[in-house]
């Protein structure tokens, strides 16, 4: 989190030189973002190994990363964000879900739960399109923050979207600034972010959000990737699958000792390795004569067990369940589904609060945009976000915990509470 003194914006747009600031403390992290996401790519360290020439180099990549970020992401976000509220709020919110069903935010919030995973943050841009129609999208972490105040509050003071030009032939041009603050919005045309000048500024307007229309969707407080935390254990994971892989080619290539003789090239002018490919057999001068294969033994049971022990390890520190194991399937009741799921639903309430926080500044900032033209004013404080858990159903047990529960509670609160849906 990039911070600054309330007093270095002022109450406005901030300068081109704390702009230039902010935007060369955000690039000393790229590396970190730039790793993260290389990992989810599937461009692990494990691609960059060389061996000596003549030696097999497989180079096998888990996909880990992304199974971990598809887990989090999809019980967290899986099933579409609800809303609600209550008398004038409830209406107020039904023309601001209008809007998002306009501006397709479930597929946004998806987004943004994917690159929390990887980053350990996504941003989000509520801009206003062509037809003055309230917008909203996920933008890339790695070019696009926000700079907070340094009170215990933390609100935002600007954000920031850096986008690399190009000219007419695809060839880089320097760099487009936008700056969101409270109340305005800034561009500048830069051939370097880095020695960015007032000098650059090409546009200066007033926006009607209510406040800096950049938001941060954090993954927790520390702001960390979901597979962060395992990055070593998936390296060790990739080195065991690809030395496995090169041991069975050793052992293929497996070196002919011979012992009292030699082979020669026969009539057919075959050399000794042609021979033993084509007829499968040598003829060996006399009976002191022996050969045997040179190779290596291998272990796989010993191999299998530290493989198993990795990816266990990979599931364990990440709290996501390995769902392909055996043990996970055994027992399908609630209460055991339930069991084996309490790491992952525990980091996700985390992940929960804070995406709740995001979503309810998003709600300022459409509500704020239809109020300038002349909607009903919404209180997003009031608006009751739900997040419902993408699990399979036992429909089974659910039948009977209905029939059990007849009679004690209404049949509304059968509906609502009965599988947590």
């Amino acid at each position: 989190m990039i911070v600054r003194p309330l007093e270095a914006v002022g109450g406005g747009a901030p300068s081109a030189e704390a702009v230039r600031a902010a935007i060369a403390e955000h690039f000393e992290g790229l590396g970190r973002l730039a790793h993260l996401r290389a990992y989810y790519d599937g461009k692990h360290a494990i691609c960059d190994r060389r061996r000596a020439s003549g030696l097999p180099n497989a180079r096998l990549v888990n996909g880990f990363p992304r199974l971990i970020v598809a887990m989090a992401a999809g019980y967290l976000i899986g099933s579409p964000v609800g809303y609600a509220a209550d008398g004038r709020d409830g209406a107020a919110l039904e023309g601001v879900l209008q809007d998002y069903r306009a501006a397709l935010v479930d597929s946004v919030d998806a987004e943004l739960a994917r690159d929390a995973g990887i980053y350990g943050k996504g941003v989000e841009l509520v801009y206003a399109d062509s037809d003055a129609r309230a917008r909203t999208a996920a933008l890339d972490p790695r070019n696009a923050f926000v700079v907070y105040d340094d009170t215990v509050a933390a609100r935002p003071l600007f954000g920031v979207h850096v986008t690399g030009r190009t000219d007419a032939l695809g060839k880089p041009d320097g760099a487009r600034i936008d700056v969101y603050s409270e109340g305005r919005i800034e561009r500048y045309l830069a051939k370097d972010a880095l020695k960015l000048s007032e000098a650059d500024r090409v546009l200066s307007r007033e926006h009607f959000f209510g406040g800096v229309p950049m938001i941060e969707y954090w993954n927790g407080a520390d702001e960390r990737g979901d597979f962060e935390g395992v990055l070593t254990l998936i390296d060790a994971y990739d080195q065991l699958e690809s030395d496995r892989v090169n041991d069975k080619q050793q052992f293929v290539d497996a070196l002919l000792l011979l012992y009292g003789c030699t082979l020669e090239t026969d009539q057919a002018g075959r050399t000794p390795g042609q021979q033993l490919r084509e007829d499968k057999a040598l003829v060996l001068p006399d009976s002191d004569a022996r050969a045997e294969w040179l190779c290596k033994q291998l272990n796989e049971a010993d191999t299998e067990v530290l493989r198993r022990a990795l990816a266990e390890d990979i599931h364990k520190m990440s709290m996501i369940p390995d769902l392909t194991d055996e043990r996970f399937a055994g027992n399908s009741s609630g209460v055991a589904m339930k069991y084996k799921l309490l790491s992952l639903e525990q980091i996700t309430k985390l992940k929960e609060r804070w995406f709740r926080e995001a979503l309810t500044e998003r709600l300022r900032r459409f509500a704020a945009f239809r109020a300038a033209r002349g909607a009903l004013t919404l209180d997003a404080d009031a608006v009751r976000i739900r997040f419902t858990r993408a699990l399979p159903v036992n429909e089974l047990e659910e039948a009977r915990t209905v029939n059990l529960l007849r009679g004690l509670v209404d049949d509304e609160e059968l509906r609502r509470r009965v599988g947590g849906r």
